[in-house]
């Protein structure tokens, strides 16, 4: 499995905004495409939440943002707005169908992302994460990283070795705006994987396109009259694209909890967006019965958007009370 992923954090490293995507039989993730609003209305659920109708595909709200960006009236995008904070509200995550970005770039982002996974070990560790936690750049190789909801030290042995009794079997590669020099990008060299670099870079700012989109949306949706008041405090060059592959784990070392893919958590950043692919593996705890968790099963060509807690909290709890708390399998 493979994903994409991408933080958006205000001026003063405040907020986020991420973009995630997710692909593959063995393990790999990655995905964007485009879903028009005939085959959203199929087979959906048209249900009501605070008086706002909502579409739902497998317990998870829909939301179809096409007449945002295509010339929709004040009234359709205040339809939209209001669907997308309502969702937000209630369960933390929410389907984007009819998004800015198109599928052949999506498709185009999962095999690249593969055949940066499909190198040899000793290629990809030429672009290798730095060391510590505070840089967030480049390759991470299987079990480095460890995603938890504990609260306390990094710096705290005893509470790193307790965590890190059971792996997180996952490789990662993240990437940044080249301006952000308190984040430096870790590249591959050029003739490792020739058009890498320039893709990822143009994938990570169209990203920030659909990022700054949806911001627009939250902030008319909560009910404020500034459509930019989020994005005065975001800028394009604090986010962060991640890719990430889940290789194949035997069974049994899931179903004894000796290894994991990512354990249950909140996101830090204000909001992240997912693409998936039919694959799936994302899970989504019910807001209403603890360790309860939905599965989000894939809808094609959507976004998978939910909230993080800088948003949560920014909002005083409005939106999503709880942080969307999630895994991956």
């Amino acid at each position: 499995m493979h994903q994409l992923r991408c933080p958006t954090l205000n001026r003063n490293d405040a907020c986020g905004a991420i973009v995630e995507a997710k692909s593959a039989s063995d393990g790999r993730n990655v995905l964007i495409s485009n879903f028009s609003t005939a085959n959203l209305v199929k087979g959906a659920t048209i249900m009501s939440s605070d008086k706002v109708k909502l579409a739902y595909h497998g317990g998870v709200p829909v939301i179809d943002f096409a007449k945002w960006h295509t010339g929709g009236s004040q009234e359709e995008k205040q339809t939209i707005s209001s669907q997308l904070a309502s969702a937000c509200k209630s369960i933390g995550f929410v389907f984007i169908v009819n998004h800015l970005m198109p599928h052949e770039k999506i498709s185009d982002a999962f095999s690249w992302s593969k055949k940066m996974f499909d190198l040899e070990q000793k290629q990809k560790m030429l672009a290798p994460h730095p060391p510590g936690h505070v840089v967030h750049r480049g390759y991470s190789w299987p079990g480095l990283e460890k995603v938890s909801n504990s609260m306390g030290d990094e710096d705290d042995p005893e509470l790193v070795n307790k965590l890190r009794q059971v792996s997180d079997v996952k490789e990662t590669y993240e990437i940044g705006s080249d301006k952000y020099p308190e984040q430096p990008n870790v590249w591959l060299p050029d003739h490792v994987l020739p058009g890498f670099r320039e893709f990822m870079t143009d994938f990570y700012w169209d990203s920030w396109e659909n990022a700054k989109m949806i911001l627009k949306a939250m902030a008319i949706g909560i009910g404020l009259d500034d459509e930019d008041y989020f994005l005065r405090y975001h800028s394009g060059h604090e986010n962060q694209l991640r890719l990430l592959h889940y290789p194949p784990v035997p069974a049994a070392n899931i179903e004894d909890q000796s290894m994991t893919r990512m354990a249950a958590h909140s996101d830090w950043a204000s909001i992240t967006m997912l693409f998936q692919d039919d694959c799936g593996g994302l899970q989504i705890e019910n807001p209403n019965k603890k360790d309860d968790f939905i599965a989000a099963e894939p809808l094609q060509d959507a976004i998978v958007l939910n909230v993080g807690d800088l948003l949560q909290r920014w909002s005083n709890g409005y939106l999503s009370l709880i942080s969307a708390y999630h895994l991956g399998f």
